[in-house]
């Protein structure tokens, strides 16, 4: 019986696969010459998965792991007390340390069973008074190389000592936290409007913020602007500050320097009670290398967590790399995406590093020109098919979960459902766009801009799936690269932005910062990210603190108060950003049908083109201004223009007046049957939505 029942097994995994392969191949047939490649994406996430039927499917104890392993509450033949599991197949002996014990390496030793994991019960009525809440703890693991007192894998509160050592601490607080908002549900008709966003620099003062702080005064102004969705960077456990969260130690702690858990649930609660939905960056694809805090040789191998020898150092990022075919690493990281979920209530994910997984080579020094280099003997199944698991967890957990795959190599279903021979994601960033900014404003004058490389660029995207559009993000504010606002204007971001003073290079900066956002935000995508500040042009870039700048904070934080003021023209940058985000919510932009061309005029920089209901037209000439335009449009209305980048309050020449109507005019027009005519001033662009009677 058993032969026959394990071929049944695999002809049925073989049709599913084959199945979805050719799901996929529908949407895109010059895929198929690569059937069998994707048949074996789909066929590897079948076998893994499988490898939990036996204890309730990956959505039942496998991504549950964090109520098992780690010190948690429990019983022993109905006794109660305190359970400490860790798993360490390497190690001979592991034995827990803390306050409770002394820090007795030999007080407490643990329990090995078949399968490398060791446990200690602490009773109740013995040690309810010894474990207090807030003490430390390590878990002591001694093996062929010697002994280390570690951090534990599972701990779910890491915090730094006077030494600057990390330790463990038992988090078990009197009351819980009790949750006063329901997880927001998505809104029929908004896009994803993402505001990324870091705790630790998003005060004014030099420093360290905290979850409190971001919560009581950075919340506010996201809403303000109309972001729905925040995007946290930073919040698992990562010792050294300066990685921006991306080296994490201890993956199911809350970062300990922002504040307590507590404190971040609170942050996350008030931004639902804002209708504001809340994802974290999850980092999957690599951990820190340190010993002391991380899991790197935690059982005195190499090869517990991470892959042996070379393959297990990522060359660039000098961090450990996962082996996504083991048991205890898939069941680790599974249940890592379920616990932020459940516990902290977060919206979902931005998985980082998802090229970095996919490619055994990391996809470094690559071009992936064609098909071919997505399929084929340097691609990780393995990394795809856990990917494939992380997502079918999160969407059980949360059906309304969001994922975003950080992916720059554009493999092919990387945001389309598994049964597609997808990885599952909902959404995947649109990375080249933002490289193709910056190669446009670092090579290339504005007055030469190809408006059909501009258009061709923003609107090329594989169909049935959905992108996140962004102009820039964190990354190219980081020391060493420039934000678009300081591409645009250099050092007069510093002495041209009073609104008393006429500076043509800060004008021109502003205008073309306003353009570049609104062509991204209408073309780019079904989604749009922002990074906090950049959204009214923040004048430095950053710079975490370290020897070299002195450990200065001073790149670190953002300086909000220039958009506060009235008199500087930041305030109108702002004020275009929550405009922008208005044509979503009101308008729908988003998730309206594909862009339509309608006209371009190289020879004049004319652009004009359509997005759902509305009309966009854009002159990206420096110096000519266009009376009585006239341009297609779609309906047989007036149009209202319910944006002008040149507008007044968005810190422009204010050419054009406030409220203007273009009557419909029966005379047809590059296919259309009517269009109207338009002022559009020089550098600049407008939104027409069609008057309703």
């Amino acid at each position: 019986m058993w032969p026959n029942f394990v071929f049944k097994k695999r002809h049925l995994m073989s049709e599913s696969a084959a199945k979805a392969a050719e799901a996929l191949i529908a949407v895109d047939p010059w895929l198929a010459p690569y059937r069998d490649a994707l048949c074996h994406r789909v066929e590897r996430y079948n076998q893994l998965r499988a490898l939990f039927d036996s204890t309730g499917g990956i959505t039942g104890q496998a991504s549950r792991a964090y109520e098992y392993f780690g010190l948690n509450q429990g019983d022993r033949f109905g006794e109660p007390g305190f359970w400490y599991r860790e798993w360490a197949p390497g190690a001979n002996y592991l034995a827990l340390i803390g306050d409770f014990n002394e820090w007795d390496r030999g007080a407490h030793p643990m329990e090995r069973d078949m399968w490398g994991v060791w446990s200690l019960f602490l009773p109740a009525d013995v040690y309810a008074g010894r474990l207090q809440h807030g003490g430390r703890y390590k878990v002591h693991v001694g093996h062929t190389g010697g002994g280390e007192d570690r951090i534990p894998a599972y701990a779910r509160r890491v915090v730094q000592d006077a030494d600057h050592s990390y330790s463990a601490q038992f988090w078990m607080p009197q009351h819980s936290y009790q949750w006063r908002n329901p997880n927001p549900a998505p809104i029929a008709g908004d896009g994803l409007r993402i505001y990324e966003a870091h705790v630790g620099m998003a005060q004014e003062e030099a420093r360290v913020g905290t979850y409190r702080e971001f919560a009581e005064s950075v919340l506010p102004r996201i809403a303000k602007l109309g972001y729905n969705t925040i995007q946290l960077m930073a919040i698992m456990e990562h010792p050294y500050y300066g990685s921006f969260g991306y080296h994490v130690s201890s993956f199911f702690a809350a970062c300990s320097r922002f504040g307590t858990p507590e404190e971040l649930k609170e942050l996350v609660d008030r931004a639902h009670g804002m209708g504001i939905r809340v994802i974290m960056d999850l980092v999957h694809s690599h951990s820190v290398q340190n010993r002391q805090e991380g899991l790197n040789g935690f059982d005195g191998t190499d090869h517990q967590y991470f892959h042996a020898g070379p393959r297990g150092l990522h060359p660039s990022w000098d961090s450990m790399l996962f082996d996504y075919s083991k048991y205890e690493v898939l069941r680790f990281l599974l249940s890592n995406v379920r616990f932020w979920l459940e516990e902290y209530r977060f919206d979902g994910y931005r998985f980082d590093g998802v090229t970095s997984m996919l490619y055994l080579d990391h996809g470094l020094s690559r071009e992936f020109a064609g098909y071919e280099g997505y399929f084929n003997e340097g691609v990780d199944v393995d990394a795809a098919a856990y990917l494939m698991l992380a997502n079918e967890v999160a969407h059980a957990a949360r059906p309304d979960a969001i994922t975003v795959a950080e992916e720059v190599s554009g493999m092919p279903a990387t945001a389309m459902p598994v049964d597609k021979a997808g990885l599952g994601f909902d959404y995947r960033l649109a990375m080249g766009i933002p490289d193709f900014w910056i190669k446009m404003i670092k090579e290339r004058a504005d007055e030469t801009w190809d408006l059909g490389e501009i258009y061709h660029q923003l609107t090329n995207r594989r169909s049935g799936e959905q992108y996140v559009a962004y102009a820039e993000s964190h990354d190219q504010a980081l020391v060493g690269d420039q934000t678009i606002a300081f591409r645009l204007m250099g050092t007069h971001m510093y002495t041209g932005m009073s609104r008393l003073i006429q500076d043509p290079i800060a004008a021109r900066g502003i205008a073309l910062h306003k353009i570049i956002r609104l062509l991204t935000f209408t073309l780019g995508g079904e989604a749009y990210l922002n990074f906090m500040g950049n959204e009214f042009g923040h004048p430095e870039w950053i710079d975490f603190p370290r020897e070299g700048n002195g450990y200065s904070h001073q790149y670190a934080r953002r300086q909000w108060s220039l958009a506060d003021s009235d008199q500087l023209l930041y305030s109108g940058l702002e004020a275009f950003d929550r405009a922008l985000m208005r044509l979503d919510s009101e308008g729908h932009v988003l998730s309206s049908e594909p862009t339509q061309q309608l006209a371009l005029h190289q020879d004049t920089m004319q652009l004009v083109y359509r997005r759902g209901p509305l009309i966009v037209a854009v002159n990206l000439h420096p110096t000519e201004s266009y009376a009585d335009l006239r341009i297609p449009v779609l309906e047989a209305a007036d149009y209202s223009v319910v944006l002008s980048t040149d507008a007044v309050a968005y810190s422009g020449t204010g050419a054009l007046e406030d409220g203007v109507v273009y009557p419909w005019q029966d005379v047809p027009m590059y296919g259309q049957k009517q269009s109207v005519q338009i002022y559009l001033p020089a550098r600049s662009a407008q939104v027409l939505m069609p008057k309703k009677n």
